[in-house]
């Protein structure tokens, strides 16, 4: 496994357990490092992950902006994307931002909705 795969793997795990800071520190390491030929869909996973941290610091603003802009990110991708199924990913990022659109307090989001991401590489 080289360090982009070793890094992008321990930001998946870090976002599957929730550690949604982590998550986007690792990825943001191999986005700002290397020339990624899916660096959009990098990108948004970690506009994913931050507006997800948004909602544990209590920062409802932050997190609907994030879960906006992570969208576009995603839609030139299908299929599988670093062993990860893209229709997974838009349809989380859809229902965060849909959420988070209805209410009017952090404490009010469902989390139900942010389920693990599975490896399928």
């Amino acid at each position: 496994m080289d360090k982009i795969e070793f890094l992008f793997q321990k930001g998946l795990d870090a976002f599957n357990k929730k550690n949604f800071y982590d998550a986007h520190e690792y990825w943001e390491e191999i986005w700002t490092e290397y020339r990624l030929p899916d660096a959009k869909f990098v990108q948004g996973l970690i506009q994913l992950s931050v507006g997800f941290y948004h909602l544990t610091n209590k920062n409802l603003n932050g997190a609907r902006g994030l879960f906006t802009k992570c969208q576009s990110k995603f839609e030139d991708y299908n299929g599988l994307q670093r062993g990860l199924q893209v229709d997974q990913i838009k349809t989380l990022a859809k229902n965060a931002f849909d959420n988070v659109i209805e209410i009017e307090s952090y404490e009010d989001f469902n989390w139900d909705i942010c389920y693990p991401l599975e490896d399928n590489s």
